[in-house]
């Protein structure tokens, strides 16, 4: 069955290299040398276009992956010319930073990873999975690219493999490619991180309703409650972009109760709550979130929704927590992209977002990346030259209120009022708390047009 609905590829989505590759590549490698697969996550398409939306995080899940991690390490002092431990764990230790939002285990990874491919290099597909999910992680998907390539040469027929291919060709905006081969992937195994990255093809082109339904296909495979997590994250925000925030809600609910401790859906179940005025139950959420797993992008979102509500001491904490992180990732040999531009254009400095965008957009020609270049072009005053990135980044038909609203700005501030009344109106309407800060801007931007906000 044909789950891209006529192979259309000329427009679509895919999930971020951080959502379902790790959990496909972790399932695989772990079970290539017979090891309980502990370390899944669930991203994806950020996002990939987003940042890191799915890490996976069960209940007792960091303790298991450490136990897996250190099982492994007491193998390979026992058999240290296995090639496929030495992946294996490679795989742990990326997954491990994801699932802890510590980047100092990619080094880490990197090292084993080299280890076993020193071991066994011309047909060990396990460890250039690895060394592509790395590469993914680190932001590096020229690298990803690569050694996704490399290893569906040695193994065609592995569905995983085609998931890692085709997330970085999206990150790298080569479209009809990963949507070529998010088909095949579905071709050779239908099941969540397949449907996962059907479902963001429709979403690219701004196709929910079919994004929806594949993700629901997804959910009704008979899934396990990391799969069940996984999808409703994904619905909720789908439901959300949608214009209703109680779906989106019950979603991120319902993903609670199947895996209470999938972390990324108090960050879902934060979002519908601001959406529907319950600002003190997203503040809660967020706090819980960033307590299991300090993500750059919790952090990020907490600190503007602080500043919304006149917090700027506060606001002002995750900001400088946000920042250290950025550093830290940056010292393990992570790229900077959209959330760093977006954070500098917004809070920081405006050259060196420009800085930032210009250095991410070379690297990462994803849509993120358009888009945060046009922001950061406009906050520099180079109003002309950022509609025309503002333009690339929904040119699939992307409905991100975020992309609307940047576009709108840069509309208004070229003499554009009716394109940017129409672009405010659509950015409210998807989602009317699409942002703590810029959502709020939209509806005051709409007024002193003479529009209804």
């Amino acid at each position: 069955m044909n789950f891209l609905a006529g192979r259309v590829f000329s427009r679509g989505r895919l999930l971020s290299a951080a959502t379902a590759t790790g959990l496909g590549v972790a399932l695989f490698v772990a079970g290539a040398v017979g090891l309980s697969p502990q370390f899944a996550d669930g991203d994806g398409p950020s996002p990939a276009g987003r940042p890191l939306p799915g890490v996976r995080q069960a209940a007792t899940g960091t303790d298991a992956l450490a136990a897996q991690i250190t099982a492994l390490q007491q193998r390979l002092r026992i058999l240290p010319s296995d090639a496929s431990g030495w992946a294996t764990l490679g795989l742990a230790y990326v997954q491990q930073a994801k699932v802890t939002a510590d980047p100092s285990y990619y080094p880490k990874a990197e090292e084993v990873l080299r280890k076993s491919l020193d071991i066994e290099q011309a047909d060990n597909f396990a460890a250039m999975a690895g060394q592509a999910a790395l590469a993914a992680a680190r932001h590096d998907f020229t690298t990803a690219l690569d050694w996704a390539q490399r290893a569906v040469a040695v193994n065609p027929y592995n569905a995983t493999l085609y998931g890692t291919l085709a997330d970085a060709l999206t990150q790298l905006g080569r479209y009809d490619e990963a949507f070529d081969a998010v088909q095949r992937m579905v071709d050779l195994q239908p099941g969540t991180p397949s449907l996962a990255r059907a479902s963001y093809t429709w979403e690219l082109r701004g196709d929910t309703a079919t994004a929806q339904a594949q993700m629901g296909r997804a959910l009704a495979m008979e899934p396990t409650p990391a799969d069940v997590a996984f999808t409703r994250y994904y619905l909720s925000e789908l439901a959300l972009n949608s214009g209703d925030p109680a779906q989106a809600l019950t979603h991120a609910e319902q993903g609670l109760r199947a895996d209470p401790g999938y972390c990324a859906l108090y960050q879902a179940k934060a979002r519908a709550e601001l959406a529907l005025g319950r600002t003190q139950d997203a503040v809660a959420d967020y706090r819980t979130a960033i307590a299991r797993v300090p993500q750059p992008e919790y952090v990020l979102e907490l600190g503007e929704l602080y500043q919304s509500l006149g917090d700027t001491t506060k606001a002002r904490e995750q900001y400088d927590v946000f920042g250290a992180e950025q550093k830290l990732f940056a010292a393990n040999g992570v790229a900077a992209d959209s959330d760093a531009t977006l954070f500098e254009a917004d809070h920081g400095s405006p050259a060196k977002a420009l800085a930032l965008a210009t250095e991410g957009i070379q690297t990462r020609p994803f849509l993120d990346m358009d888009d945060a270049y046009a922001w950061a072009l406009h906050v520099n005053g180079r109003d002309r030259e950022a509609l025309a990135w503002s333009l690339k980044a929904t040119a699939l038909g992307s409905r991100n209120p975020l992309y609307a609203y940047h576009q709108g700005v840069i509309r208004q501030a070229l003499g554009d009022v009716d394109q940017a009344r129409e672009l405010f109106t659509r950015a409210l309407a998807a989602n009317p708390a699409f942002h703590p800060l810029h959502a709020p801007a939209a509806r005051a931007a709409l007024t002193a047009l003479g529009a209804p906000a």
